[in-house]
């Protein structure tokens, strides 16, 4: 279980997070919407420890983020994927070389099991004879799928995908939200999902929460977030330019 409490973040004047807190529990997609520049990412760069909160305190499987030793700090990291927004290849590596990085920094396993490894994760993500490929080669889509397959490589329980959508024309934005839905089904993998896309966001969601004005506004189920009369969440999710006007929070 990764839970936020109270979580305050602020970059010189701007304070980006006000009291964000969230519970994340166990085997569920946990998806967080809301406006650019509000702190989606910020957010979910505080679970890894790359960002300590001003105040609040972030704990994953009962350890408190921040007062983790650095060696305790990899260790949990090593169960926590990191889907980046651009995928963060290096087009100077292979699909394989780059789906191997994070198995290769453990330190823990020969380059047999490597290689092992690194094909079951393409084969998850549907690119099984790509490895020899260099990612500048690829489309925005299967870039995508190769971050995916670094992530699952290291055998995570969480995966956190920073706008996974993000540049993609509809059908292929719908295969990463396959892929998503498949690592949470055949892998039983916790998942944060970062999102703008609300097509994307009922697809893989089983719970959604919306960040607002640094706290969470709202958080509830698909169903939920289909009946509530919160004209903040209603406005986002219609892509509407202006509130409705509503009756009482549901």
């Amino acid at each position: 279980m990764i839970v936020l409490d109270n979580i305050h973040k602020a970059f010189g004047p701007k304070q980006v997070l006000s009291g964000f807190s969230l519970e994340v529990r166990e085997g569920e997609t946990m998806v967080i919407i809301g406006y650019s520049g509000t702190g989606k990412s910020v957010a979910i760069k505080h679970i890894v420890g790359l960002l300590e909160p001003d105040q609040g305190r972030v704990f994953v499987d009962g350890q408190e983020v921040s007062t983790l030793s650095r060696r305790e700090l990899y260790a949990l990291r090593a169960k926590i994927g990191y889907v980046f927004q651009f995928s963060a290849l290096f087009d100077s590596l292979t699909v394989a070389e780059n789906v191997a990085m994070g198995l290769t920094k453990m330190g823990t396993l020969t380059p047999r099991e490597i290689d092992i490894r690194v094909q079951e994760a393409l084969d998850l993500v549907d690119l099984p004879d790509s490895g020899q490929v260099l990612p500048i080669e690829l489309s925005g889509g299967m870039r995508k799928r190769v971050g995916i397959a670094r992530a699952i490589a290291l055998h995570p329980k969480y995966l956190l995908y920073d706008e996974p959508t993000t540049g993609l024309d509809p059908v292929t934005a719908a295969v990463i939200d396959e892929m998503m839905i498949r690592m949470r089904d055949k892998l039983g993998v916790t998942g944060i999902v970062i999102t703008h896309d609300m097509r994307s966001a009922f697809s893989v969601g089983t719970r959604i929460a919306m960040l607002y004005e640094g706290q969470v506004r709202w958080v509830g189920t698909v169903d939920e977030i289909h009946a509530t009369n919160d004209p903040v969440v209603r406005q986002f999710i219609e892509g509407r330019a202006s509130p409705i006007v509503a009756g009482p929070l549901a």
